[in-house]
């Protein structure tokens, strides 16, 4: 991308740059002990909210991946708490998570950065974002890709938010 065009089209990753550095000192500076603590009776621990954000982003990476390839932004959806549960995060190392976390995102904002504007700016009606996003969409109303980024960064901040106590 020449200098010309990085101006006239902002790399639409640096939102998620700028949210993964925000919250990265906040969740390093959890314990190993704290982050294994659930937040209450029947809840995820941090290490279960972070692998939950790894499993986001790997369900996000694809769709993101995808969306130049097609003319819809139809996607699945996954059972969030069967994922958690069956890839063990309780047990998983909290640095090791927060690490797989960070460079997971930092390859999606790569991404990100490389999808050409016009697919960000193709507008469409046939979505599953009435399902699939936090902030979601209804079915039939008209929705670009950044729909999409908008909302993969609001959920990423919301439970870091969660996480941290901020």
């Amino acid at each position: 991308m020449t200098r010309e065009s990085a101006e006239a089209f902002p790399l639409r990753g640096d939102p998620l740059r700028r949210a993964v550095a925000a919250a990265l000192p906040r969740l390093r500076g959890l314990s190993e002990k704290e982050s294994a603590a659930p937040r209450a009776p029947g809840k995820w621990s941090p290490r279960e909210v972070i692998g939950h954000l790894i499993d986001s982003a790997s369900n996000n990476h694809q769709r993101f991946v995808r969306a130049p390839l097609q003319e819809d932004l139809v996607f699945p959806g996954y059972p969030q708490d069967t994922w958690v549960r069956n890839q063990n995060y309780r047990e998983a190392p909290w640095a090791d998570l927060v690490e797989l976390w960070r460079l997971y995102n930092l390859h999606i904002a790569r991404v990100l950065d490389a999808i050409p504007e016009d697919v960000w700016k193709r507008e469409t009606r046939k979505h599953t974002f009435d399902k699939i996003l936090m902030i979601t969409v209804p079915a039939g109303e008209p929705v670009t890709l950044e729909n999409l980024r908008r909302d993969y960064v609001a959920h990423l901040q919301h439970h870091v938010e969660q996480v941290t106590g901020r």
